[in-house]
């Protein structure tokens, strides 16, 4: 039987190789940008747009990019959701938001690409794009009905920018500061992807300096620690844990059950995700600590989608919020969806 002190130094050794290798270059960038996207984008202006005014092409963009800039789990998105779904957002729009936010948001994106490698980043948001207009367009179909009644009598209104000019430029240098050293330097010693980060860094920083008040420093700080709170703790536990389950599960499991390219694994990698709770981030280091153990590149994918965008609380959730039907139509679709592109992506993409 494996002692404590094994399972404890499993946990333990997961975390400090994350801590030296992704909080510097990876996770400290995301969060200022994260915070950044809170305090400088207008997010009345998004929920202009959502509406069943707008066409459903528009509604449906306008969601999914929304969705990116929206770093949550499958539990935290539903206030967010049902927030705009109940404040005249069309439902597909609503749903959308729902399945982008935590299963193809940047932060994700950009750490998958950190420990998977930019081909699964680039591929989790082509199907993750994919998906999400499937997902829209069942949902409007489905409930097309209801939707007329709901929404009868909305206008356009007047429509504000997202985001001002100089807001857009330091995003910008916040995204070149987050993705410069995972990808300008892909091989040598981590003290070179250290000094890439400080010289991006440092452009973000006296640009900030340059444009914004203290006022406006103070609010971006201040949604940044908010992510900081929010996300950082969960995250170091989700490691541990990844830590511990790579040492305990079998690597004949998921050979058996995940490897390869076919349905049946990317089915079974769907489930896992679908059932399972994965705070933000966390889905990387566990999709990596299995594709070590033999899990397939498809299989990986759809685990990638599924596990942080559902849950089994997050079933209940949807079902209270949004109706029982809603619920199942929406995770059956999901569960469709991510297993048809994990075997689609395993079999013509990476193999």
């Amino acid at each position: 039987m494996l002692s404590l002190v094994f399972i404890a130094r499993a946990g333990l050794e997961a975390v400090r190789d994350y801590v030296a290798l992704h909080v510097l270059t990876c996770l400290i960038p995301a969060f200022l940008l994260a915070g950044a996207m809170v305090a400088f984008i207008n997010k009345e202006a998004i929920m202009a747009r959502l509406g069943a005014a707008a066409s459903k092409p528009a509604s449906f963009a306008m969601a999914t990019g929304a969705g990116f800039l929206v770093a949550a789990c499958s539990c935290t998105v539903i206030p967010i959701a049902s927030a705009i779904y109940y404040s005249g957002a069309g439902i597909g729009a609503a749903f959308i938001l729902l399945w982008v936010a935590p299963a193809s948001n940047l932060l994700s994106l950009i750490y998958t690409g950190s420990i998977l490698g930019a081909e699964m980043a680039w591929v989790r948001v082509a199907t993750a794009l994919a998906m999400a207009a499937v997902v829209g367009i069942v949902m409007t179909v489905a409930f097309h009905r209801e939707e007329a009644t709901r929404l009868e009598g909305q206008d356009k209104g007047p429509r504000a920018a997202i985001v001002a000019g100089n807001d857009l430029v330091l995003l910008g240098l916040l995204v070149v500061s987050l993705l410069a050293p995972n990808y300008l330097v892909r091989e040598g010693p981590y003290s070179q992807k250290v000094l890439v980060w400080l010289a991006a860094t440092g452009v973000a920083a006296a640009y900030a300096l340059w444009t914004k008040t203290s006022a406006d420093l103070r609010r971006w700080l201040g949604e940044t620690r908010w992510f900081v709170r929010l996300i950082f703790p969960l995250l170091l536990l989700g490691v541990f844990i990844v830590g511990i389950i790579g040492a305990l599960l079998p690597t004949s499991w998921v050979e058996g059950y995940l490897g390869g390219s076919g349905v049946r694994a990317s089915f079974f990698a769907t489930m896992l995700g679908s059932i399972s709770y994965f705070a933000t981030l966390t889905e990387a280091p566990f999709v990596h600590t299995l594709m070590a153990m033999g899990m397939g590149k498809g299989p990986a994918l759809a685990l990638l989608l599924t596990g942080p965008g559902l849950s089994l609380p997050n079933w209940l959730a949807i079902g209270r919020v949004f109706g029982a039907r809603k619920a199942v139509l929406y995770v059956s679709t999901i569960i469709v969806l991510g297993t048809m592109c994990g075997w689609l992506a395993g079999t013509f993409i990476f193999s």
